[in-house]
């Protein structure tokens, strides 16, 4: 019950080479470069606008006061001091707005869907061309998350937050030389104050906000202890461990309690410091504006000083919103470095670079080969293994677990490159004949049989994409697969559910097997195919791969011993080392590793 750490959270680390690779997404934007180009200049506008906008708002509140002002002088265009010629310009600069927007998000979103559609394409393309090795080093999880968040974190970030990000900036830059223009006195007694009252108030806001996130962790973990509790009540009534469980969730309970408290005097103070603080500094800044428009010659008008004001406050918004756009650009820029790593990833072809595509009999041979793997290329997996097996023959790999009978198979499909050593396809070496020529020749039946998620047709029909209904049948019958699947009501149709889950293993081994007979490989490899199903299963599997076996090369990874008497040749594993070799009566003879395992088997 004892439940692991959590993970802290992952800081975003970025280096120098972290921005060069992030600048790669700009080569999958190139094509659309003309479109949001048009959309900077629909951005621009709508930006100039929104700074134009609290000006004239100033003024509108600030007319009837007969007073002319700073900036109805600077434009001569408009008569600022009537409240109709005002208004018409406000709701005139609202329709130009909501126009510059809608086309600036328009154009925007095509823009980033289209990039992302590419790049997801590219990101997809690559980790199916990866060699095995690759995924042996990383999990199918953090995979699909590049595919996921990774790509959801750029498609907001190219979409919303890059124009934000320019729009708070010019907002704030723009801001303070509009009021430097109305009233630099009053200007730099708002840069005093505002700006730094702002950005404190941020990073208040953020320790708050992580003083909750620990307190809301802390809450599932304490949830996670009770459920864990009562999912196991009757070990721990069995133990009579009742105090030590309701120990442990009481120093939860605790912790949650401790956690809440500090977050809300933290709260508090907060709130308090925003009352007194920002709203302290608006009205000092009020207070001063308001000393300049009194007296006999006031040096700054009241719609000037309302226009302040608006633009003042529009400022605060923009400085308070800039730390969470740049943050969100930062990791955007993390998460497009880990795509772009996966792209520059060495795939298959780059390793295996054979180009020629011969005529493949199934005669196979390994002379001295040796082979670790990448990860631990310190243990040998296979120590100078040598053998030939002969076309339409069978070969069965035998011995403990760990001896390198799976790794043979793997090396047969060239899933990695051979450590020393020669692997011969009818004479030729493996490393000059092209990969894919090579593994469509190539066909395995798996003991965990993977089947995606569709029709049973669909999953057979993987074997060989352009193949016939008639054929994807016939090889439903050929591999004692038509019966059971004549008895779903949607038949071929019947959806197989995810990773086959509606479907007994004897079913998914059958539709496994009915797959490869439509590949017609020349090459079979039946690894431990019949080891995990019943005895009545295993009767039906095994006659539909003693048919599938007739005419081809055959690579048998055997765990009963059983299925394997017919076998040409028997090769008993050892450490990586062939033990012992032969067919089943001669193995029986030299009663030594084949023989011992039979004789287990048979006691059982």
């Amino acid at each position: 019950m004892l439940r692991p750490k959590q993970a802290k959270k992952e800081k975003i680390q970025l280096t120098r080479d972290s921005y060069t690779k992030a600048r790669k997404l700009f080569s999958y934007m190139k094509p659309y470069r003309l479109q949001y180009g048009i959309g900077w200049v629909f951005l621009v506008f709508s930006t100039s606008i929104g700074l134009i906008f609290p000006i004239l708002l100033g003024q509108l509140l600030g007319t009837g006061n007969g007073t002319s002002t700073s900036m109805s002088e600077a434009v001569k265009a408009i008569d600022l001091t009537n409240i109709n010629t005002v208004a018409f310009a406000l709701f005139i600069m609202f329709g130009a707005q909501a126009v510059f927007s809608y086309f600036r998000v328009v154009l925007f979103t095509n823009v980033t869907e289209n990039t992302l559609r590419d790049l997801r394409s590219d990101v997809f393309n690559k980790l199916l061309h990866l060699p095995m090795d690759f995924y042996n080093r990383n999990t199918v999880g953090e995979l699909t998350s590049r595919l996921g968040s990774d790509i959801t974190q750029i498609q907001e970030t190219l979409r919303t937050t890059v124009a934000e990000f320019f729009r708070q900036i010019v907002m704030v830059i723009g801001g303070i030389l509009i009021l430097t223009f109305i009233s630099w006195k009053l200007a730099l007694i708002m840069l005093a104050t505002v700006p730094v009252i702002a950005i404190i108030a941020v990073f208040f806001g953020r320790f708050i906000r992580r003083l909750s996130k620990e307190a809301q962790d802390q809450t599932a973990a304490a949830n996670g202890t009770a459920e864990e509790a009562l999912t196991g009540i009757g070990n721990i009534k069995a133990f009579t461990n009742e105090l030590i469980s309701l120990k442990r969730f009481t120093t939860a309970i605790n912790e949650i309690k401790r956690l809440n408290i500090k977050s809300g005097l933290w709260r508090g103070l907060f709130v308090s410091f925003i009352v007194f603080a920002m709203f302290g500094a608006i009205v000092f800044i009020i207070w001063q504006g308001l000393l300049m428009t009194e007296g006999p010659n006031p040096s700054l008008a009241k719609g000037d000083l309302y226009s302040f004001l608006m633009v003042t406050l529009l400022m605060a918004a923009s400085i308070g919103s800039l730390p969470d756009f740049y943050a969100s650009i930062q990791k955007t820029i993390g998460a497009t470095e880990k795509l772009m790593l996966l792209i520059d990833e060495v795939s298959e072809q780059d390793i295996f670079t054979g180009q020629l595509k011969p005529v493949i009999s199934g005669s196979l041979r390994f002379e001295d080969v040796r082979f670790s793997y990448p990860q631990r290329k310190d243990i040998e997996v296979l120590k100078g293994i040598s053998f030939d097996i002969g076309s339409n023959q069978t070969l069965a790999l035998v011995g403990t677990s760990g001896g390198g009978k799976s790794t043979i198979a793997s090396l047969v499909l060239n899933y990695y490159p051979l450590s020393g050593g020669k692997l011969y396809f009818d004479g030729i070496d493996s490393s000059e004949i092209d990969l894919k020529h090579l593994r469509e020749h190539i066909a395995v039946v798996p003991q965990d049989v993977i089947l995606f998620a569709g029709t049973i047709q669909e999953n057979i029909a993987f074997g060989r994409e352009n193949a016939t209904v008639e054929e994807i049948q016939e090889a439903a019958k050929q591999a004692n697969a038509w019966e059971f699947i004549q008895s779903f009501p949607d038949g071929m149709q019947t959806q197989v559910g995810d990773r086959g889950i509606q479907l007994s293993g004897g079913q998914k081994q059958r539709i496994a097997i009915a797959r490869a007979i439509l590949k017609n490989p020349t090459i079979l490899i039946l690894d431990e195919a019949t080891s995990a199903l019943d005895s009545e299963s295993e009767r039906v599997v095994q006659d539909a791969l003693d048919h599938l076996m007739k005419g081809r090369t055959s690579i048998v990874i055997a765990h009963r011993l059983s299925t394997i008497r017919n076998a040409d040749r028997i090769l008993v594993l050892n450490q990586g080392t062939v033990a012992e070799s032969g067919n089943h009566e001669e193995l029986m003879q030299l009663n030594g590793i084949y023989a011992d395992l039979v004789s287990m088997q048979m006691t059982r």
